[in-house]
């Protein structure tokens, strides 16, 4: 199969997870990028913040139209992350490919655990907001995303259901307006990596990926969001041990 049409419906599926979950482009975009596409980690990283951010602002203006987006609370949790996604995009680019491939199968697999937590996990927190867990919670998903060139979705809508309180749907939401930022500071840092690109394969890529996210927010009232996220975690667990094997290999 051509990279042309991998890449094509590579998009199509993390579009698709962004527009549902509010999350988990990133996580499904770089081992596609490198296991189908010949990317290597830091090639694919960079290029994976560069198809969630685009995916993630379009997945974010149709939740906005929805009425699903809480800025005031997403802003808040979006700046304290700036920075630690800015300094981490920058370190990611000289830390050794295994590292990173080694970090982002043990954050596939964390992201997986959680998807296959029961729903009455993600009953929103009744504890009154505090400002430091708002920002420590900020800071840590900002540097996730920097250094691994994912958006953090699946930590990001946990965290604001029980940090903010917010409910499931709205956390969905809110999470891709934290996304975005994130990507786009992280994408920001590493600007020159991005010349190098394959872009034969990141452009159709990303508009795919931008397309599915409509799809998705679709889907998401169409579908249980309890069978999303378990055939999600599903696919997770054997990308993470599929990256596993690649680094003992």
């Amino acid at each position: 199969m051509s990279a042309l049409i991998l890449s094509l419906i590579a998009g199509a599926v993390v579009g698709l997870s962004l527009g549902a979950l509010g999350g988990g482009g990133g996580i499904l975009a770089v081992p596609a990028l490198i296991y189908l596409l010949g990317f290597s980690p830091a090639a694919a990283t960079t290029a994976g913040l560069l198809i969630v951010t685009a995916t993630s602002a379009t997945a974010l203006y149709a939740h906005a139209r929805a009425g699903t987006v809480r800025w005031k609370a997403g802003t808040l949790f979006a700046v304290a992350g700036i920075l630690p996604a800015a300094a981490a995009g920058a370190a990611a680019t000289r830390l050794p490919q295994q590292a990173l491939t080694a970090a982002f199968a043990a954050v596939a697999a964390l992201a997986a655990v959680r998807m296959l937590r029961p729903d009455g996990a993600d009953e929103p927190s009744r504890q009154a907001e505090r400002p430091a867990r708002v920002a420590g919670a900020g800071a840590g998903l900002g540097a996730l995303t920097g250094l691994l060139g994912v958006g953090g979705g699946f930590l990001a809508v946990p965290a604001l259901v029980t940090v903010l309180g917010l409910e499931m749907q709205a956390a969905v939401g809110t999470s891709l307006l934290v996304i975005s930022t994130n990507s786009l500071a992280a994408l920001v840092t590493r600007g020159p990596a991005t010349v190098g690109l394959d872009w034969a394969v990141v452009a159709p890529f990303v508009a795919t990926a931008t397309l599915g996210a409509w799809d998705g927010k679709r889907l998401a009232a169409k579908v249980s969001g309890t069978v999303l996220r378990r055939t999600f975690a599903v696919a997770l667990l054997a990308v993470a041990a599929l990256m596993v094997l690649d680094v003992l290999t």
